[in-house]
């Protein structure tokens, strides 16, 4: 073996570091991927969306990264508005504004803040030790007007395809889909609406160009001329790679961002429904050619309760469904569980929370979710308002969370819970000693079962009980990649 060959295998490796996959053909594939190793991630992007037009809006940006063994000691992190270019130039060439947020060490957590409708879209990377697990929460405060309430919503990676279950352009509602695109090319996207009876008629949703460095808002009511109140919104990229989240407004309700669903699939857990929930309604979409039927049941303190009323959901293909189910949770801690009854048909599903009665109602969303697999971590928790909920759907598992310390002060402490099948726990997290200004949460798994998470914050300004809701799904920072059977360096030319 020569010394380039040599040099291709390596370089493989290191690209499998930076975007989680490696393939090698046979048959190297063969000899080297036998075993495989985890390594941290070396690089991840996350992209915020524009957070608010409104003037009164206080926009909260949270970064964090855990510590992560054989992550090495250098690298850097931060988050830039979309149109300043990635060598610290604006688009037009002159000197980049400071970056917003640019944490220096990983474990603790670091701030930034806007205010006013003019906070741009953020663009933001990561590098090093401040890759693996880097998550940014976007959290703003909006006093009065359509929409009013917290919202929040974790930055997301780049991809090509999101379903958003849950989304709406019924009178009372003004919702955005927010493309943001990182990259020096322009992407092409089209954005499919689906309602009661099916696809929505509509071309102006095909085709769209979001220019390179740049977020555009698309006012759903602008692709249709259908009022109708529970939709899907699904956002296909052709070309390129952009950020994707939909900000649902309501001019009662308030409002909160819907964040996207996980992939389609036969099974969905949609975890930690606020214990005090007045209303909640399940949207749920099938993708394919064929209608799901799905048993719903909710995980409870107790363990697996099937809601009266609502015990089965058919879901006909092509069609957006949805079920109130009401103060399903009755004062206690839960989770939406969704299973096959028979086939195992693909969909997606959202959930609307509504906190508050009559004219002091406010509106989260939950979207089904990964498990927390090996690690997931939220940010931008405080003292009081932060409710951390659980849920272990088939077996017994054990979790380990960690409060880091805080961003102005503290120091990390962690304890260990353990779930019960079919369970869900809003557990007493624990809070870093010594606390000054926000911190994060991680969670590990530990034994066990799958488990999901979800994290609400809560803030009551005068009256209004201002809520919102991110769900834990595995940080992806570490990648498996395949270890070789000896040791590459001693072969000669």
């Amino acid at each position: 073996m020569n010394r380039t060959t040599v040099s291709l295998i390596a370089g493989t490796a290191a690209l499998a570091a930076v975007t989680g996959f490696a393939t090698l053909s046979p048959p190297q594939a063969e000899k080297t991927a036998r075993t495989a190793a985890e390594l941290p991630v070396e690089r991840t992007s996350l992209l915020c969306p524009t957070p608010s037009t409104s003037d009164i809006a206080e926009t909260a940006y949270t970064s964090f990264t855990p510590v992560t063994k054989d992550a090495g000691s250098g690298g850097k992190a931060e988050l830039r508005a979309a149109a300043e270019e990635s060598d610290g130039k604006s688009a037009r060439g002159k000197k980049a504004a400071k970056p917003v947020l640019k944490p220096a060490e990983p474990g603790k957590p670091a701030t930034g803040d806007t205010s006013g409708g003019d906070a741009p879209a953020l663009v933001g990377t990561a590098e090093g030790q401040f890759a693996p697990g880097w998550t940014v929460q976007e959290t703003t405060e909006v006093a009065a007007g359509s929409g009013r309430g917290l919202q929040g919503v974790n930055c997301s990676a780049p991809d090509t395809e999101f379903w958003f279950p849950g989304a709406s352009t019924a009178a009372d509602r003004t919702d955005y889909v927010h493309l943001t695109n990182p990259d020096d090319s322009a992407a092409v996207v089209d954005i499919e609406l689906y309602g009661k009876d099916g696809a929505l008629d509509s071309t102006l949703g095909e085709g769209i160009t979001v220019a390179p460095h740049s977020s555009d808002p698309i006012l759903l009511s602008t692709l249709t001329e259908e009022k109708q109140e529970n939709l899907t919104v699904h956002v296909n990229v052709r070309s390129g790679r952009v950020g994707a989240a939909v900000q649902a407004l309501d001019d009662k309700l308030g409002g909160d961002w819907l964040a996207a669903s996980t992939d389609p699939s036969g099974s969905l857990v949609l975890p930690g429904i606020p214990k005090d929930a007045t209303a909640v309604r399940l949207v749920a979409f099938a993708p394919g050619d064929s209608d799901a039927d799905l048993k719903v049941q909710l995980a409870s303190p107790t363990g697996l309760i099937t809601p009266a009323g609502n015990e089965t959901l058919h879901v006909k293909a092509g069609m957006t469904t949805s079920a109130d189910l009401g103060d399903v949770t009755r004062g206690e801690a839960g989770s939406l569980v969704l299973t096959p009854t028979d086939s195992s048909v693909p969909v997606v599903a959202a959930l609307r929370v509504v906190r508050g009665k009559g004219d002091d109602q406010e509106t989260a969303f939950i979207p089904a979710t990964r498990p927390v697999g090996t690690r997931a971590t939220v940010a931008d928790n405080s003292a009081k308002g932060t409710t951390l909920s659980l849920t272990a759907p088939t077996r017994a598992a054990t979790v380990k969370v960690t409060a880091s310390a805080g961003s102005e002060g503290g120091e990390a402490v962690s304890k260990t819970f353990t779930l019960k099948a079919g369970t869900t726990e809003n557990v007493s997290a624990p809070t870093p000693t010594g606390l000054k200004g926000t911190y994060a949460l991680t969670v590990e798994h530990v034994s066990g079962g799958p488990v999901y998470g979800a994290r609400t914050l809560a803030a009551t300004e005068d009256g209004v009980p201002g809520f919102t809701v991110q769900t834990l799904p595995d940080d992806r920072g570490l990648v498996a990649v395949p270890v070789a059977d000896q040791d590459l360096s001693v072969l000669q030319k």
